[in-house]
């Protein structure tokens, strides 16, 4: 039985021309963003990938396929869905049998990217170690997912309220590369240095795309992180940002909000406390990661017909 795909006509005449294509996750649009914004966001992230010269594959689960790519009208159902299942590999077989409308996390569009012979993903910034995750083992998928599915995930690092020294530790034990592109620290999302260093360095596309090959040369299991700071007009200092986090943090804990509610509760504190400025970073650094991924996915097809 092969896995239930189909793809949007723009992606199955990229895949047919041998163009570059991006994939980008779903959970920002049903998960991250009011309607219409989240639309619009959708809308411009696609539009940032085609003017780089890639073609843009948004998935989600709708129907029971996997859709690798959305049409117009899809998308625009998707960010008026209310109810979309947040799926990651343990939900992904499970929305698919059900027939149920599901956005893709990290972990889940980096499966299907992978069934759909996609390389490269552009995100906002991967899930990782939770703040307390010694008594709570809350560990995102993200993890083991960059560690055995081959696929290279451009993102502004991890995101900046989890415990990032802990996420780079686990990412290392399952060797995965983490690549800050252009500098030597590690970004934190909001922030373009999270005051810890980047395992590697890469200063252009064409070396990261040679890097993903070799992986695969060598038989080495997995993907690539590649921390691409947020642009510099856009980004929240560190010495700003870390209150905010740690106030909203403190507030999660006395609400006594734990789980899967944690994250989305953090997110729109953290904008509330910020008056929105963290929404614009976020929007900023997507369209930037869009930008860069575009960049490597036309490497990896030069690359490959060297």
């Amino acid at each position: 039985m092969t896995a239930p795909l189909t793809f949007a006509a723009e992606v199955a005449d990229a895949k047919a021309l041998n163009r570059p294509i991006v994939a980008l996750e779903s959970t920002i649009i049903t998960h991250g963003m009011p309607y219409p914004q989240n639309l619009e966001t959708a809308q411009a992230v696609e539009a940032e990938i085609r003017k780089a010269g890639a073609v843009p594959a948004t998935i989600a689960v709708m129907g029971g396929k996997i859709h690798i790519g959305l049409e117009p009208e899809e998308l625009e159902q998707l960010a008026q869905t209310k109810d979309a299942m947040k799926v990651s590999r343990a939900d992904l077989a499970v929305c698919l049998a059900k027939g149920a409308t599901g956005a893709t996390t990290v972990a889940a569009t980096m499966i299907c990217a992978n069934l759909a012979g996609i390389d490269v993903f552009a995100t906002g910034g991967i899930g990782g170690v939770h703040r307390g995750a010694e008594d709570s083992f809350d560990i995102s998928a993200d993890l083991l997912e960059l560690a055995q599915t081959p696929v290279s995930v451009v993102a502004a690092g991890a995101k900046a309220i989890l415990d990032l020294p802990k996420t780079l530790e686990v990412l290392e034990t399952h060797g995965v590369p983490v690549i800050a592109y252009g500098q030597d620290a590690f970004p934190a999302f909001w922030s373009r240095n999270s005051g810890l260093p980047a395992p590697l360095r890469a200063d252009s596309a064409a070396e990261i795309a040679k890097s993903q090959l070799a992986r695969a040369s060598l038989g080495l299991p997995g993907g690539q992180l590649i921390a691409n700071p947020i642009p510099e007009e856009a980004e929240i200092a560190r010495e700003e940002i870390v209150p905010v986090i740690e106030q909203a943090l403190s507030e999660a804990e006395a609400q006594g909000i734990a789980a899967k509610a944690v994250t989305p509760f953090l997110l729109s504190r953290i904008f509330e406390l910020t008056e929105g400025r963290s929404l614009e970073a976020n929007i900023a650094l997507v369209l930037n990661n869009a930008r860069l991924a575009a960049a490597i996915a036309g490497e990896i097809i030069t690359a490959r017909g060297a």
